[in-house]
């Protein structure tokens, strides 16, 4: 059949239906007379980049000034802490011959890269050690993908550090509030919700400091949203610290396309077919739009004492307290019974890791190293320590179930010891928690204890004092070139 003879014949077909519905039911009819409607809710993408493009640093209050400086003061000490981890010299190794000029340092490494590449190698050094910062509400952990963009990009064009850290709170405060709108589904589909959202806060506060209009960011945040990346079936390998750090390359990369001009959809985020659409069963616009620019989510930032998920950061604090106060030793032990939050099993599951990567999402491995060694940093996440025969022995006693009742920073703990008795403890609020948080002193010698086995004690110092100052200074790419190794 001829494309002539194919048109004839559907055009014959149409008029067919048409006359056998007959005309009264074809006619047009009037409209139904109805009350007056509202004007449409202006879109979500475009109220977000106005915020990205406007938000003054004068309206930032000071509690969340202090938690911004917290925040980066915690980034800055993971980055350099996983700098010497296998999973960034493999990425420095696969992408040194094609990087382009040396414009961006890396936090405790010696190597310069261009600002895209620094962006997600840092990114991978700040999360390798799953020792970042946490957004409970969601568990995000914001300053990955958005202080890896920044201090990249800070190295190439200078920033002060007041636009820096503005800058900084408009990229987490974005992050934060995407994954506000589509926690739990979105994250329950199986994707790493650090890197699906992060990839916005990392556009908006390079895009901020690009001096993107309104109609450039929101193409900045539309490019964006074309970018998700992150599956939580990589939890326990290299490729979970991607996340953040390709979030951060994504990022930077959607807000410098955008300042040349590159155009995206102005719906991106809720528009059909869109970002919400694709990325969850459920998308609450308000928990983006409302309040935004009046009430922080960067003030609700929590801190990691362990290194590892932070929903068995109840269990390790419950551990190691009981064996402080009852002086326990592994041969003591006959049973350890824990009753925890659903997410724990959901995220922390692994009964035997066979590497120090596993480890990090094993709250069976987790209780027993924090039992027999009164630790939860990086060391007890080793391969060495997940490997540990003692270890081993005390983790496969370990019992857990879920209770709906236990909230996400608790844990119910019994051990029950070889001569009968039964030790219990309950943790109402983990240390670290948003009840419970780190001090700044706490967050000091965790920042010294990372970063002193990779940079002078000097040097150290001298970068925490950066960190601490950052709204003040003039030039905020010298906390990144601080960082560097020399």
């Amino acid at each position: 059949m001829t494309d002539i003879d194919r048109r004839l014949m559907l055009k014959t077909s149409a008029g067919a239906l048409v006359a056998s519905l007959g005309t009264s039911q074809v006619q047009a009819q009037p409209p139904a007379a109805s009350a007056p409607k509202e004007p449409p809710p202006e879109p979500v993408t475009r109220i977000v980049a106005r915020y990205a493009a406007t938000a003054p640093a004068s309206q930032v209050p000071e509690a969340v000034r202090k938690e911004a400086a917290r925040t980066l003061l915690n980034w800055v000490g993971c980055s350099v802490g996983g700098s010497r981890q296998d999973a960034p010299t493999r990425a420095v190794a696969a992408l040194k011959a094609f990087s382009g000029p040396a414009q961006a340092g890396l936090f405790g490494r010696h190597e310069r890269f261009d600002i895209l590449n620094a962006a997600l190698i840092n990114g991978i050094s700040s999360h390798v050690l799953d020792f970042d910062d946490t957004h409970l509400k969601t568990i995000i952990h914001p300053a990955g993908p958005v202080a890896s963009a920044l201090t990249a990009f800070s190295e190439y064009r200078p920033v002060s550090g007041i636009d820096f850290m503005n800058a900084l709170v408009i990229g987490c405060e974005i992050e934060c509030r995407m994954g506000n709108a589509v926690f739990p589904e979105h994250y329950a589909k199986g994707w790493h919700i650090t890197g699906t959202t992060g990839v916005f806060g990392a556009a908006a506060a390079v895009g901020r400091l690009l001096g993107l209009d309104e109609e450039r960011m929101v193409c900045a945040i539309g490019i964006a949203a074309s970018q998700p990346v992150g599956l939580k079936v990589q939890f326990g390998s290299d490729t979970k610290s991607f996340h953040p750090g390709k979030a951060a390359q994504n990022g930077l990369l959607a807000a410098l396309l955008a300042e040349q001009g590159f155009t995206a959809s102005k719906v991106a985020l809720e528009g059909f077919d869109g970002w919400g659409q694709a990325a969850s069963t459920r998308h609450n616009w308000d928990e983006v739009t409302q309040g935004l620019g009046q009430r922080y989510e960067t003030a609700l930032n929590t801190y990691k004492p362990f290194a590892c998920g932070i929903v068995a950061h109840p269990a390790i604090d419950a551990a190691i307290q009981l064996r402080e106060a009852n002086h326990l030793r592994p041969e003591q032990i006959k049973a350890v019974a824990l009753k925890v939050h659903p997410l724990v099993l959901n995220l922390m599951g692994k009964t035997e890791p066979g590497i120090g990567l596993e480890g990090k999402f094993s709250v069976y491995h987790a209780v027993a190293v924090a039992l027999v060694t009164g630790r939860g940093g990086d060391q007890a996440f080793s391969d060495k320590a997940v490997q540990d025969p003692v270890v081993v022995g005390v983790r496969r006693k370990v019992e857990v179930v879920v209770d709906p009742a236990i909230k996400a920073d608790q844990v119910d703990m019994t051990i029950t010891l070889v001569d009968g008795r039964q030790l219990h403890q309950f943790i109402e609020h983990a240390v670290g928690s948003q009840l419970h948080p780190m001090s700044d002193q706490q967050l000091e010698d965790k920042f010294s204890g990372q970063t002193e086995d990779i940079l002078p004690i000097a040097q150290s110092r001298r970068l925490m004092a950066l960190c601490w100052d950052a709204w003040n200074l003039r030039n905020a790419g010298d906390i990144s070139r601080a960082g560097a190794a020399s």
